[in-house]
């Protein structure tokens, strides 16, 4: 009989109730989530009663604090707003009993706190901690990474990525008190993360150099919060430079409700081409040599998800994923570590600079601006 991996989720919120339902139709494989963390009052009801119709009872806690004391989980999920990752990250990580973590993204709001937990992670082997950059898990993304591993494309030079969608909600924006600056990685840069890790993955390198221009133009323009108004960019041009020569570019648009595919993901090699859609779960591949009338055209899919929920499956398979490596007891890596996190921030991060600066920034003045800040404060 498999053991049962007991789940603690902190914070939940929308994000955090899509992973209790994921989690939930993980039950088959040995999961339950016995406790959540949440200050929020009626996040916690709402969990309660989800919970409930799963025949789970949950104890419910106003902190993270107390749900690490009370030693109840094995995994603890961390999908609380952005600027509270770290001291909740640190928290986890130095408390006596080991506790696994799926952390959503980002990792950290800068690039120094992902440093302290990177450093803070290595002294416990006893420990797994993954990031939540699911993307990668996501039907036709995952066979677009095939493609490319399979080499079919050749050497890639360029990767394209379209991500045009709704706004965020109302209810997102008042969890957060309606602002997002360059300091905190606003919900827009986010937003990029998942996609500036697949440029990474998908080119195979390490960026040097980001050029982005971006603006608040549509969204969010008519609310306040305490006085404040939202800083959040809505739509953004954002050019990434490899250092193998390749090059990324992200096209983000959050008042295109219109569109037909949220994201449109192309990468092009020097002897092929191919891209993915979602949600129609397209990939489309051909070579140089064959043209157009040589273009295979399938629809991705696969067969282990039992929950599409807000992600296509992506969660669920991010889960699933992850309980392996829980259950491997150190002899299998997380599938997305906690140096993706870093890079993705930095890159992220960089993007907002650039924005803000009107010029081009570079990975490394990131890395060390942020340390510089750090020592400052």
């Amino acid at each position: 009989m498999v053991a049962i991996v007991k789940y603690g989720i902190i914070g939940v919120g929308m994000m955090g109730r899509e992973h209790l339902i994921n989690l939930y139709h993980l039950k088959s494989e040995g999961v339950s989530v016995v406790c959540i963390a949440d200050p929020h009052v009626p996040s916690q009801k709402y969990a309660q009663k989800l919970a409930e119709s799963f025949n789970w009872n949950l104890q419910v806690f106003s902190g993270h604090k107390q749900l690490l004391e009370s030693g109840l989980c094995d995994v603890v999920v961390v999908s609380t707003p952005n600027m509270t990752h770290y001291e909740i990250l640190m928290d986890i990580i130095n408390h006596p009993k080991p506790h696994h973590v799926l952390v959503e993204k980002p990792l950290c709001t800068n690039v120094s706190d992902c440093k302290k937990v990177i450093t803070a992670a290595k002294k416990r082997s006893d420990m797994l901690v993954q990031v939540g950059l699911e993307y990668r898990y996501m039907p036709p993304v995952a066979k677009l990474i095939d493609i490319v591993k399979e080499g079919a494309l050749g050497k890639v030079k360029m990767v394209a990525i379209r991500e045009h969608r709704f706004p965020f909600l109302v209810k997102v924006i008042e969890s957060i008190t309606g602002i997002a600056s360059i300091a905190t990685l606003g919900y827009s840069g986010r937003e990029m993360l998942s996609f500036l890790d697949l440029m990474r993955l998908f080119i195979g390198a390490n960026p040097v150099r980001v050029m982005a221009s971006g603006a608040m133009d549509l969204n969010h323009k008519d609310e306040e919060y305490d006085g404040r108004v939202p800083d959040i960019i809505d739509n953004a041009y954002v050019i990434v430079e490899f250092d193998n020569g390749c090059r990324g570019m992200l096209d983000l648009c959050m008042f295109a409700e219109g569109s037909k595919n949220e994201q449109e993901i192309s990468v092009v090699g020097d002897i092929g081409k191919s891209e993915a859609l979602v949600p129609e779960s397209i990939v489309r591949w051909g070579t140089r040599a064959e043209g157009k009338n040589g273009v295979q055209t399938l629809l991705a899919e696969d067969k282990r998800i039992k929950y599409d929920g807000l992600h296509h499956g992506s969660s669920y398979l991010e889960h699933l994923q992850f309980l392996s490596a829980v259950r491997a007891r150190g002899e299998q890596a997380p599938a997305v570590g906690l140096h993706d996190g870093l890079v993705s921030v930095a890159i992220g991060v960089a993007a907002q600079l650039s924005i803000q600066k009107g010029r081009s920034v570079t990975i490394e003045e990131v890395m060390h601006e942020q340390l510089v800040q750090s020592t400052k404060s």
